[in-house]
């Protein structure tokens, strides 16, 4: 059995969560305009929606807008976007357990925000030593 400390394991690992940490935001993104993949307003709670001042699909298209900016910042900045990624994945996890509202999308969105995490660890910069 081999330890995963080879630098190319962990370029592909890095690699490969880079390219989904762009994909899948901005296609999320794009989705909020289209529903083509699920109607998102409907993850919205009652309470939630009742304290909007705007409606449901409004608020899904900002969230859209947000989400596709945080894939393109992955994409250019991949360190800050993971994070950015990351954070706004717990929050909406957040949002979910507190209106007890889709607890399995909360769940899968915090295992998400830890991956995007873990990229955002592996894009560190190295430390010059010279």
């Amino acid at each position: 059995m081999t330890t995963m400390t080879n630098t190319s394991e962990i370029n592909k690992i890095h690699t490969v969560l880079k390219f989904v940490f762009i994909i899948v935001p901005i296609v999320a993104g794009l989705d909020k305009y289209f529903n083509i993949l699920v109607q998102w307003d409907s993850y919205l709670a009652p309470s939630t929606l009742e304290m909007l001042p705007f409606s449901g699909e409004t608020f899904m298209k900002i969230v859209g807008i947000i989400e596709i900016i945080a894939g393109i910042i992955v994409a250019v900045k991949t360190q800050i976007g993971a994070y950015i990624v990351s954070i706004w994945l717990l929050l909406i996890a957040l949002s979910l357990i507190f209106t007890w509202w889709h607890p399995d999308v909360a769940v899968r969105d915090i295992v998400m925000a830890i991956s995007a995490f873990i990229l955002a660890r592996l894009s560190k910069p190295e430390i010059s030593t010279t």
